[in-house]
């Protein structure tokens, strides 16, 4: 494996899984969500379109569950038992993206968490936020949450319109680095996703 890094979020709903589309495609990657729960609508199918991968770029879940809600709770209604061996990243030739759901504390049992999954991992996890009304609050405790439990968090990545206070406050309070911002995009597609991720996050490119 040449590099794996967890994306998670503070909430559900919030672009995490745009952004992870932008950095699989930066990082010319592959995409991996252990969970993934309502078959409706897969994160993965919109990261494959977002990102422009072929389907072998696209790593099987460990899990598939119908009902679209928490983890845990869907697995019990499916009639699935969660078996946290079977959560190990998997080994990747190519830089391995690894998204989860919702925010840092949404359980995959009824004993473990998202985040207790992550500090088993020990890789660099970045944090998406909004910059929306409240983004301070849910922003600082994701980021003590998984600094608690020992994972190493490589920063935030802002989604939305500019905040400049907000997004300042929370990278100096929390001592976390502002990786950049994804704006809002009129057409989201892979062409406008591609070129909106080079332009403000080029860490992440050569």
């Amino acid at each position: 494996m040449t590099r794996a890094i967890v994306v998670t979020g503070t909430d559900t709903g919030i672009g995490k899984t745009v952004f992870a589309a932008g950095l699989t495609a930066a990082l010319n990657g592959v995409y991996w969500k252990p969970v993934q729960s309502g078959l409706d609508s897969e994160d993965s199918d919109t990261v494959a379109s977002l990102a422009g991968l072929s389907p072998d770029r696209i790593l099987k879940p460990a899990y598939r569950l119908r009902t679209p809600c928490s983890p845990h709770r869907a697995a019990e209604i499916d009639g699935i038992t969660i078996d946290p061996a079977r959560l190990q990243p998997p080994r990747a030739e190519r830089s391995l993206v690894i998204e989860g759901a919702g925010g840092v504390l949404v359980p995959l049992t009824r004993t473990l968490l998202y985040a207790d999954l992550f500090a088993r991992w020990a890789l660099p996890t970045i944090v998406v936020a909004r910059t929306a009304l409240g983004t301070i609050n849910h922003s600082l405790l994701s980021v003590e949450a998984l600094r608690s439990r020992g994972v190493p968090v490589l920063g935030i990545a802002f989604v939305g319109d500019a905040n400049e206070d907000s997004e300042a406050t929370i990278c100096s309070l929390g001592g976390v680095t502002n990786l950049g911002r994804l704006p809002f995009l009129g057409t989201l597609n892979a062409e406008h996703l591609t070129r909106a991720f080079a332009e403000n996050f080029k860490e992440f490119h050569p």
